[in-house]
């Protein structure tokens, strides 16, 4: 009978017969998947690789656990009236085709809007409708597809129980190989003589033989994988000549044993593959350590307002949020944590969670979830439970928001370890047939030394290694950057410009002066109730002024960018902000920051601000004159113009009067001249301007600024610092220079030791890791010397 394999998922098809479309099934469950795939046109899906798929499971009963509320609520990352969201921790996840069918099961069901796929955690992140599909049926159907969900019912949480272990068990196992042939090589190495060594050098040969199997079967597979995937991609990448190296070892020295013409080299290729998974598990402590470092001991510069129990506001640190506390979030405010809404109007945007902007009102009592934005006015919300830093961080790096801004070192690092592996192949192939003509019995050394003692690897690591190190360095600094990449445009950058209120200036330093008719008592709670529920800088420098009075609920409250506010309560209104904007046309010219007050449409009077500016803000823009371009951007009036010509270098630019569009323009434009711009405000009024720069920087006072549109959190107390951060990200890009140096190098010493027949490949797979370790320790070292610069 002819031998036939399943066109699904590649297992054994030949006794099944079951057949569909003139192709073989193992069993219904993957004829289904297929019908299921070509009904919904992605039967692309196999041209990705043969046999992608998975056999199916029978799951009839086993996910009724999955009607239960309780759990079902613990599993959700988001819940409300019409949306979901589910993060599950796929096993199966291994390639490319995984990820496709992964990431377009919105075209398996109309209810699923999107899906996006962490490869390295294999966990799938899907965003559905509730109104004809559950979480159940979710699992169900990927289920059905092949892709089983691993769910612990133990403590509602998913996947954190099915570690992967591989990585270890695969070190384990080369290294008892390794020691194992080493011993059964020591009459080879001492050239013992002997009748029982003579007798018994046959069983230890292929002993040896047999420890290798494993070695390569198992241990080295991921090099194969990786190897064979690059070439059917048509890309060389870092793992080809570790695959050839390994499998010419191999092949060689079975031959001499089938043959018996020797022992083989099977103690370099144990030792070989022990020493690059030794130097593979440091690679990944490494990059765990970095990315813990990242998730949880980064300062996260972003405060709330909290309300004690005697009603009295206080900031604090969004780490200090304790269940039971209550919160109060104003208008534009990023709520940080599951919570109750027990006051105030909520409509709430959860753009940050899923992507739709359509906002969605709350009633009292009704859950709120963190990272949605209050749009309407203030709100007091109930704490449920404490926030994580590691969600805070997954909503802020959401692929929806991400602005695909060139990653052009990174390419770099690519195209040279792309280079380089051909530059190594063509060595390798070169010096081998040299040797083949001179002294073949160096030959295969020499081939196998040459190829993996100038594995690129040290030049890949070096980019992801440094980046790492100082986003943790910035973090501790509080300079939270969003990813690699923006220390790389930070680098790049060659015009600074600055927002003024709250950017340059100190809001809690300013004073503040009225002028006009004195407001009741009525008109001055009014005023604050309405101060309470904005974010702007003046609003909150002005709500901190003001006399403490009881709290109005507004009616109508709504904040115009750019203009002021407008608030209603009962059948008194007001309006706060500009002059044109509250009605009040005679003006005169003023130097000062001013915010006018009319209220039932009768105008009031006038506060006048006498701005602060930062501390060492004169010093920090001497420092930025020599290699930048330097603008002040500001919304308010000129009236600051005189002093800050005093206070900043002769070059800087300054602009008065600019709208948030004008803002965008005037970034947008000198782009197009090809300025690499950095941009520094607020994040609320600059949101656009933020987002359209090459890097945006929100300063943040203890204020909820969690903007999508911004590239790093800067704690407004290291303002001063801004320069020693832009340093700092230069002098990386020099590091990173220096490390591919010292790898070429090395390499090339290397090389010359190889290709001459000086080195065995045992010893080249001990100095490969070790090349790698030494990177790691250069880029660390002088990182953390950067570090220590910044304080």
């Amino acid at each position: 009978m002819e031998a036939k394999t399943c066109f699904h998922c590649g297992l054994d098809a030949t006794t099944s017969g079951i057949f569909f479309d003139e192709k073989s099934f193992c069993c219904n469950g993957c004829k289904t998947v297929y019908e299921i795939f070509s009904t919904n046109d992605l039967t692309c899906y196999y041209d990705l690789q043969n046999a992608p798929g998975a056999t199916p499971k029978e799951i009839e009963g086993k996910y009724n656990f999955l009607d239960n509320e309780k759990i079902v609520e613990s599993l959700l990352e988001f819940n409300d009236e019409k949306t979901q969201i589910a993060t599950l921790y796929i096993p199966h996840i291994h390639c490319s085709s995984c990820i496709w069918i992964l990431e377009n099961l919105n075209k398996l069901h109309p209810s699923i809007s999107t899906s996006i796929v962490n490869f390295g955690k294999k966990t799938v992140r899907v965003n559905y409708n509730t109104t004809h599909f559950s979480l159940k049926e979710l699992v169900r159907l990927l289920n059905s597809i092949g892709y089983e969900p691993f769910i612990s019912l133990d403590d509602y949480s998913v996947g954190k129980k099915n570690a992967d272990r591989s990585l270890i068990y695969k070190l384990g196992i080369a290294g008892f190989a390794f020691g194992n042939i080493m011993f059964l090589s020591f009459p080879e190495y001492f050239q013992v003589d002997g009748f029982w060594i003579e007798q018994y050098a046959p069983v230890f040969r292929w002993l040896m033989f047999t420890f290798s199997l494993p070695v390569v079967f198992y241990c080295s597979q991921d090099y194969f994988i990786s190897a064979y995937k690059g070439l059917t991609s048509k890309l060389l990448n870092i793992d080809v000549p570790i695959a050839l190296g390994i499998t010419v070892l191999f092949l060689r020295s079975t031959a001499e044993i089938v043959f018996d013409i020797g022992t083989g080299f099977f103690d370099s290729l144990s030792g070989l593959v022990f020493f690059l998974l030794l130097g593979k598990f440091f690679q990944q402590k490494t990059y765990n350590f970095l990315s813990f470092e990242r998730d949880y001991k980064s300062y996260f510069p972003i405060g709330i307002t909290k309300i004690d129990n005697k009603g009295k506001e206080q900031s604090i640190q969004v780490y200090d949020i304790k269940k039971g506390d209550r919160l109060l979030i104003r208008n534009e405010e990023l709520i940080p944590v599951d919570c109750i809404l027990i006051n105030g109007n909520a409509r709430i945007d959860y753009s940050f969670v899923t992507g739709e902007s359509d906002a969605v009102s709350k009633q009292s009592g009704d859950k709120l979830f963190a990272g949605g934005k209050q749009t309407e006015g203030s709100i007091e919300v109930d704490v449920l439970k404490t926030v994580e830093q590691s969600y805070l961080t997954q909503l802020w790096s959401n692929d929806v928001f991400n602005k695909n801004k060139e990653d052009s070192f990174t390419n770099l690092t690519n195209s040279i370890s792309k280079q380089f592996t051909l530059a190594v192949l063509s060595i390798a192939i070169l010096a081998t047939s040299y040797w083949l003509i001179v002294d073949s019995s160096k030959a295969l050394n020499v081939f196998t030394a040459v190829l993996i003692i100038a594995c690129p690897c040290a030049i890949a690591l070096a980019a992801p290694f440094t980046f790492g190190n100082l986003l943790r360095i910035f973090g501790k600094q509080k300079f939270y950057a969003k990813n690699a990449s923006v220390i790389e445009q930070l680098a790049a950058i060659n015009t600074i410009i600055f927002d003024k209120t709250g950017t340059i200036t100190a809001n809690k330093e300013t004073t503040i002066a009225y002028e006009g008719t004195a407001l009741s008592e009525a008109e001055e709670v009014l005023l604050k109730s309405s101060l309470r529920n904005s974010n702007h800088p003046l609003s909150r420098s002005l709500y901190a002024l003001l006399e403490d009075n009881d709290i109005l609920t507004l009616e109508d409250y709504e904040e115009h960018i750019g203009k002021g506010i407008s608030a209603k309560h009962h059948t008194n209104s007001i309006k706060i902000g500009s002059a044109p904007f509250v009605g009040y046309t005679s003006e005169t010219t003023t130097l000062n920051t001013t915010v006018h007050v009319s209220t039932n449409n009768t105008y009031k009077g006038r506060f006048t601000f006498y701005n602060k500016y930062r501390k060492g803000l004169s010093k920090l823009f001497n420092q930025l004159k020599k290699g930048y371009d330097l603008v002040i951007l500001s919304g308010d009036n000129a009236g600051e113009k005189e002093n800050l010509t005093k206070l900043l270098p002769a070059k800087t630019k300054l602009f008065f009067n600019q709208k948030p569009e004008d803002k965008l323009e005037y970034i947008k434009h000198h782009q197009n001249s090809g300025a690499k711009v950095l941009m520094i405000g607020d994040g609320l009024n600059d949101a656009g301007a933020l987002a359209q720069s090459d890097v945006g920087i929100a300063i943040s006072e203890n204020v909820n600024v969690f903007s999508p549109a911004c590239d790093v959190i800067l704690d407004a107390t290291q303002f001063n610092k801004l320069y020693d951060f832009i340093k700092a990200s230069k002098k990386a890009i020099t590091i990173i220079k220096w490390s591919f140096a010292l790898s070429f190098i090395y390499n090339t010493i290397g090389l010359y030791f190889a290709v001459t027949g000086q080195l065995a490949p045992v010893v080249a797979a001990i100095l490969m890791p070790l090349s790698s370790i030494s990177i790691v320790a250069f880029t660390t070292v002088f990182t953390n010397v950067l570090g220590r610069k910044l304080k």
